[in-house]
């Protein structure tokens, strides 16, 4: 990839002038980031579980501070990043383009870190499991309506791919190019840059997808303009843009340490077991002169969660210092699109700790009792809804039968598509069910089954 086609301000939707602009002191990147932060999408996250049940008496982490927290390393690794990308290929960059790796590489890397679950559905992974089993167990009614590929977008419904459609989407009503955000800011949540029938799970690029059909256009004119390597063209696949391994570990220090913070506040794991996990981290990543730097500042603490969050604190200063130095190693690999590990892997080859972290969270955290239940309830909650919705939303209005067109007047005007295409309808009963919070989608789903009657204005 062309080092000095990584950056792109141009934006989906319409494009304003740079004159409209004169007053606003921001730079385009620092506009995106605002964009997100005040967007209905983004607020929604507020009330969407990230693991754990949502409320509880005990605060744990909910899509929208996981985003906010995962924006916060992501800035710490873009600034690192973009000084060393800025010095180390001075000869190769333009003075703009060094300005840009200095000074706002961190900028794209913190919104693409809010954004990148943003098409998470409610209720964590069961959602989307949800969303793409209803189409696999209703596709001898269904499939017939849509081309392969269309259908190969729903029994595989992703949160990636969905990000991407409501960051760019016009909806019904509302302003042309979604939240109209860069090309940069996309591009960077893209973790697996392919159409859903590429999907590949033993390759790393494709063990998802990264755009619906609908989106399918869109993406290609990012990668156009950002100079993006294209794999193959049937089916579309291209290799990562170099931000997009940035956004990712930032995304996967943040889980799987601050998940198992949440557990120990919890009490699904005992305190001091999370303490001596956290010093593996530590000690492996940086060294035995480092942790006894920081058992001092450990012993003059008594509370354990304040422990607990001390240590966390550090694990993650040293999982961004690796993930650095990393990324900097591997630097030729990313820009030539030939690198196929994640850097976080790359960390657990040669941190033990991690691999224990992992195993000990499958086994004491994601397969508690308390989240195996949210999740089997959020999968019928998600199950039905779409039930309710889809059959009558393909048919036209002479064939609906009188409670599907009741069915009809429950969605909001913008997810509604009556002139369009089945794919784009279906479309956007997903956005509309997708969209909802955790407690919206279990709200609705207990009115229309008849659970709770009564007005609610």
């Amino acid at each position: 990839m062309d080092i000095n086609r990584l950056f792109s301000d141009k934006r989906t939707g319409i494009q304003y002038h740079s004159s409209d602009r004169k007053s606003d002191a921001r730079s385009e990147y620092q506009r995106d980031f605002d964009r997100v932060i005040f967007s209905t999408a983004f607020r929604r996250l507020q009330n969407k579980t990230q693991v754990f049940p949502l409320p509880g008496s005990v605060f744990v982490h909910n899509r929208l501070t996981h985003s906010l927290e995962v924006a916060s390393v992501g800035r710490s690794l873009g600034s690192e990043i973009g000084n060393y990308i800025a010095t180390a290929y001075a000869s190769d960059l333009t003075e703009s383009n060094k300005d840009l790796f200095c000074h706002s590489l961190y900028n794209v890397i913190s919104t693409a870190c809010l954004c990148h679950d943003i098409g998470n559905p409610a209720f964590g992974h069961s959602g989307e499991d949800a969303i793409a089993s209803y189409f696999s167990r209703n596709a001898s009614q269904l499939k017939e309506k849509f081309s392969t590929k269309q259908w190969c977008d729903f029994i595989n419904f992703e949160g990636n791919a969905n990000a991407i459609h409501i960051l760019t989407q016009k909806q019904n009503g509302k302003s042309d190019g979604g939240i109209m955000l860069t090309y940069s800011t996309l591009a960077s949540i893209a973790k697996y840059p392919c159409e859903s029938i590429a999907r590949d799970k033993d390759l790393l690029l494709r063990k998802k997808f990264g755009f619906f059909q609908s989106e399918k256009n869109i993406f290609r004119d990012i990668a156009q303009e950002m100079s993006i390597i294209i794999e193959q063209d049937e089916p579309l696949c291209y290799v990562r843009h170099p931000f997009v391994w940035i956004v990712e570990v930032a995304d996967d220090i943040c889980y799987n340490i601050i998940d198992m913070e949440d557990a120990q506040r919890l009490g699904f794991i005992n305190a001091q077991v999370c303490e001596e996990l956290l010093e593996q981290i530590i000690t492996e990543i940086q060294g035995n002169n480092k942790w006894n730097r920081v058992k001092k500042k450990l012993d003059s603490i008594d509370d354990k969660n304040d422990r607990i969050s001390f240590l966390r604190a550090v694990s993650i200063g040293a999982l961004i210092s690796r993930s650095v130095e990393l990324y900097k190693h591997n630097f030729e690999e990313i820009l030539k699109g030939s690198l196929q590990i994640s850097i976080f892997d790359l960390i657990e080859k040669e941190c033990k700790a991690i691999r224990t972290i992992k195993e000990f969270s499958k086994t004491h955290i994601y397969n508690h009792r308390s989240v195996v239940e949210i999740e089997n309830a959020g999968y019928n909650v998600m199950y039905e809804l779409l039930d309710h919705f889809i059959p009558p939303i393909i048919k036209t209005e002479n064939e609906r039968l009188e409670y599907e067109k009741k069915a009809i007047k429950l969605i909001p005007k913008q997810f509604l598509y009556e002139d369009s295409s089945d794919y784009e309808k279906v479309l956007g009963i997903i956005d509309f069910v997708s969209g909802m919070t955790d407690n919206y989608a279990t709200d609705l789903y207990r009115k229309i089954k008849g659970i709770d009657i009564g007005m609610t204005l």
